[in-house]
């Protein structure tokens, strides 16, 4: 006769306790480590990526003549404050900072507001026409925008406003990029529940937008303010066309620096440190919000 199998009451050995201080380590979620070939390849990044603004910062620093040595210095030199001099004397950039920081604060707060109202109707609020309106929206980003300066500058001139900064400003107070930006992140950020629950309270629609869309949308809010003050900031086409030599912004400032037979390099690089140091500012100011954006679509992706 076979014997029977008596199942055995020992309880199974335990495996290797994870050491105190080390995250524990399953199938559900593993714990992912660089290794020294990644943080190689991020630092390698780092410093191709941060190169550009640190030639910047020497050639700001330097003399026209040392910038055409061969080999080049690569050491920041001591006429950084003889070039900003410079930069003031041959361009009003005190006056073109100031008109910049108007334009491009103006439109970003203008175009990040009225960017969430509308990606909010677009994401939640049901109308007739929502989705012929949203297709018409997407599609004035395929036209280009030097097609419309022709009648955008007659209509300013009726207006009576070239060489002021509203002919800037109003243009670029709404995007369809921006539009169509919000109202992605609100189909995937703003639950439908929440929207109803505040419905059965009572909220009104501005209620609901001020106290429940706006918090949710803020990272969203904040990428799309960076990227719109960068491209506010660094507009050169429609400002030269709109205003002139006396109301610059700095854009059109710059292109006043170096003049000469020999165009001063050093001269021009100071003028373009100045003129970088406010978006560095911004992107500081807005970076961790811009970061928590990213995680949170990573999460919720």
């Amino acid at each position: 006769m076979t014997a029977l199998a008596v199942p055995s009451t020992k309880p199974p050995a335990a495996g290797p306790r994870p050491e105190p201080g080390r995250p524990r380590r399953n199938r559900a979620g593993r714990t992912m480590q660089g290794g020294k070939l990644a943080y190689a390849i991020l630092i390698v990044a780092v410093l191709i990526s941060a190169f550009p603004f640190y030639w910047t910062i020497v050639a700001a620093s330097r003399s026209n003549a040392d910038l055409a040595k061969v080999p080049p210095t690569l050491l920041p030199g001591s006429n950084l404050i003889r070039n900003f001099e410079a930069v003031m004397e041959e361009a009003d950039i005190g006056k073109a900072l100031l008109n910049s920081l108007i334009v491009s604060g103006s439109i970003t707060i203008g175009t990040v507001l009225c960017c969430t109202l509308a990606g909010f109707a677009f994401a939640k609020l049901r109308f007739r026409g929502r989705g012929a309106l949203l297709a018409i929206t997407v599609g004035t980003m395929m036209i280009p925008p030097q097609l419309g300066v022709i009648p955008l500058f007659m209509l300013i001139a009726e207006l009576g406003w070239v060489n002021q900064l509203q002919a800037v400003i109003l243009p670029g107070l709404v995007s369809a990029f921006g539009v169509f930006f919000m109202r992605q992140y609100l189909v995937q950020s703003l639950p439908d529940e929440l929207i109803e629950a505040a419905r059965v309270d009572g909220a009104s629609t501005a209620r609901i937008f001020w106290s429940i869309v706006v918090p949710i949308a803020r990272p969203g809010m904040a990428v799309l303010g960076m990227l719109t003050f960068m491209a506010a900031w660094n507009d050169f086409f429609w400002p030269i066309v709109a205003l002139s030599s006396q109301e610059p912004t700095v854009q059109v400032a710059l292109r006043q620096l170096g003049g000469g037979y020999v165009h001063d390099q050093s001269v021009i690089m100071a003028g373009t440190l100045l003129g970088t140091l406010p978006v560095l500012l911004v992107f500081g100011l807005l970076g961790r919000q811009i970061v928590g954006g990213i995680m949170q679509g990573a999460v919720k992706g």
